[in-house]
């Protein structure tokens, strides 16, 4: 059996569908996960095919660092996105049937499950949708795209933000999605979008979180399933390099830093005011500078024994060697740090990132986010000695051991199986998913 995933964005919105390919394949699956040329390495060196889609956000962000600011305003960003998705679409029919035509079943994610979808339809192949938020509408569960709010509102309330931001996330899509559409000779998507089409109820979605960090609601349908969190397993034997042995060697757990593929407009200054934090916190830091969130240079430049510069290291390696994390709060990097048992301080950059601050707040293993432009040193210190107090310490410890305990790939094959989009292991009967759901 073929499955073509369909996920586009930075490394970390596609290494779940790495894990998940790779467990797919271990099924017994051929397994093609279509995404950004900066994915390939990432996809073929984990044995699963790749096939090319316009899909370059770490361009994106390098041209204009100011759409991650916009980006914590969806008002803000729309045009921006119309802008750039319109760009990326014009080669994705041609790229995309290359990459479904000869799939047996198709899953597509966030901005290209209409993309998924559409090859369904063209094609006559199942679709299953997966998201690493929750999106479906419901009383219990602010959407993520907006600001979470201070205390619980309404569920009516709720609901209609929900809607809200399904037309505003459309309203960047649905340029993108006119031509791809009109140049596949299928009919427009509703002006609504498509999950107002025709039969939306019974499409399948899979989520790609834990269910201990954020509950499914039980207004959800059942075609909606949590399956937990897809861990890219299999980098715990990395090996670093000495210099950074050494370090974690030579004292206490220090303190992680790192925002991943974030950028800033601003990183030298921004650094100096994340490194005199540290300084006020007390604490050893290791700081991964990654795609530019974060100054390597100023770093360096500050001459500190107590710190210590990387480009980046694998989060299933490295969390479980450092006290706790600072990060922007991306799906991933909060999932690493949960199942890792550390506590997080959040500086949300984009997008849902704000949404998992929050939830890591709620659970008890996390302070308040800080917000990016009004990061002060006082503020992180203080953020960093909360979330190294004693029980925000020992309330993650004991959410990183039940998460551990989770399966999130194998509930997901398992639920794909009970839908009857993969076959039964030879021999085997049908046994009930396990899936974390209520």
């Amino acid at each position: 059996m073929r499955i073509t995933i369909f996920s586009i964005g930075t490394q970390g919105d596609v290494r779940p569908f790495v894990a998940l390919g790779r467990g797919l394949q271990r099924a017994g699956c051929r397994v093609r996960i279509a995404s950004g040329n900066t994915c390939e390495p990432l996809i073929t060196g984990h044995g699963l095919e790749f096939a090319p889609l316009n899909a370059d956000f770490l361009d994106i962000m390098a041209r204009d660092p100011g759409a991650l600011q916009r980006g914590l305003n969806p008002l803000a960003l729309l045009a921006t996105a119309r802008r750039e998705l319109g760009a990326m679409a014009s080669g994705w029919p041609e790229q995309g049937r290359a990459a479904a035509e000869d799939a047996d079943l198709l899953l597509g994610n966030g901005m290209v499950a209409p993309l998924a979808s559409s090859f369904g339809e063209l094609l006559g192949r199942p679709v299953v949708e997966t998201h690493l938020q929750p999106i479906t509408p419901c009383p219990d569960i602010p959407p993520m795209m907006l600001p979470p709010p201070e205390r619980p509102r309404p569920g009516a309330v709720n609901r209609l933000l929900f809607h809200f931001c399904r037309l505003l996330t459309w309203q960047m899509l649905s340029p993108a999605y006119a031509g791809v559409r009109r140049e596949l000779g299928l009919p427009a998507f509703p002006r609504r979008g498509p999950t107002y089409s025709v039969g939306r109820e019974s499409q399948k979605l899979l989520y790609g979180f834990s269910p201990l960090l954020v509950p499914p609601s039980r207004h959800w349908p059942a075609s909606v399933r949590v399956a937990g969190n897809w861990f890219l397993d299999g980098e715990r034997d990395w090996r670093p390099p000495p210099a950074l042995a050494d370090f974690l060697a030579a004292g206490p757990k220090p303190v992680y830093v790192g925002f991943g593929s974030m950028r800033s407009g601003d990183s030298g200054d921004f650094t100096a005011r994340v490194l005199e934090g540290l300084r006020r916190s007390g604490r050893r830091a290791l700081i991964a500078t990654g795609w530019g969130g974060l100054s390597r240079e100023v770093v360096e430049r500050a001459g500190d024994g107590n710190f210590f510069a990387i480009d980046a290291a694998p989060h299933d390696w490295l969390f479980p060697r450092v006290a706790l994390a600072v990060h922007h709060g991306g799906a991933g990097t909060t999932a690493a740090a949960l199942r890792a048992g550390i506590p997080s301080v959040v500086v949300p950059f984009f997008g849902d990132q704000p949404f998992w601050a929050w939830r890591l707040a709620e659970v008890g293993v996390a302070p308040p986010a800080v917000r990016r432009k009004e990061l002060t040193a006082a503020a992180l210190a203080d953020a960093i000695r909360s979330g190294l107090s004693g029980s925000m310490g020992r309330r993650a410890a004991a959410l990183g051991e039940c998460l551990r305990a989770e399966d999130g790939v194998a509930n997901a094959i398992a639920q794909l199986r009970s839908w009857g989009l993969l076959p039964e292991p030879a021999g085997s009967a049908r046994a009930p998913s396990g899936m974390h759901y209520s």
